[in-house]
């Protein structure tokens, strides 16, 4: 039986109120004995007081407000804080909406038990994303053929947000020394274990690009990313990871 119990499951949000009870309802009825940690940056739609009824009723469903969007990757970083203060084995990121199919999470933490990262990923075995225009597919396809290019890393879904960290993983890395923010988090916390020699497993979901709620991509995150990657290579290089 896989160690749902000492699993915790991390959801960033903002004005995710279309999306938040149905995504909290279906992961608890998945997994019951699952911890969820909402971190909602001050959506002004209500999401935590939603999150706020479900945590009345189930031990498992946890809260941290903060005021104003701070972003995607302080928000994990604060959860993985949270994730280690606590016993916590395996630590998860998933988006609220709905992109990630939450029946994969068992895939992910069953992936980990013999692995020190598992990344939910949409190119392992071919292309395996639903309802994106070809532009944004090019353009996130491309990026990663260009991280794997400067950064050496052999992973092919660098920029996927759908993972599971070992403890052991999270408590090698220097948390307060991660410089992104946007998606390219998601880029150099790859790099990072990559880099220190763990274990890297890619396994392959489908990702559906959300039908509720907005966006959250713009292209400021692109030009984030593009000069992180950068970034990454060099103080490798330097030996400042």
């Amino acid at each position: 039986m896989l160690p749902f119990d000492k699993s915790l499951l991390i959801i960033p949000t903002y004005n995710e109120i279309d999306n938040i009870e149905k995504m909290i309802s279906t992961v608890t009825q998945l997994y019951p004995s699952i911890n969820i940690l909402i971190i909602d940056d001050g959506s002004p739609d209500g999401t935590a007081d939603i999150v706020k009824k479900f945590k009345d009723t189930n031990q498992n469903i946890h809260l941290i407000e903060r005021t104003g969007k701070l972003g995607l990757g302080t928000a994990y970083i604060t959860g993985f804080k949270w994730a280690l203060e606590r016993d916590f084995e395996y630590v998860l990121e998933m988006d609220c909406d709905f992109s990630h199919d939450p029946k994969d999470i068992e895939k992910l933490i069953s992936a980990a038990q013999t692995n020190d990262l598992v990344i939910g990923s949409r190119y392992v075995d071919g292309i395996r994303i639903i309802n994106w225009p070809f532009r944004r597919l090019l353009l996130s396809y491309c990026a990663s053929i260009y991280t794997r290019f400067i950064t050496g890393i052999e992973v092919l879904d660098v920029t996927g947000g759908f993972k599971c960290f070992k403890r052991s993983s999270l408590e090698a890395l220097n948390l307060d020394g991660v410089i992104s923010n946007g998606y390219s988090f998601q880029v150099e916390l790859n790099f990072k274990i990559w880099s220190k020699g763990l274990k890297i497993k890619e396994v392959p979901i489908i990702f559906t690009e959300r039908r509720d709620g907005q966006s959250k991509m713009h292209g400021g995150i692109v030009k984030e990313a593009i000069f992180a990657v950068i970034m990454l290579r060099i103080r490798k290089i330097f030996n400042k990871l």
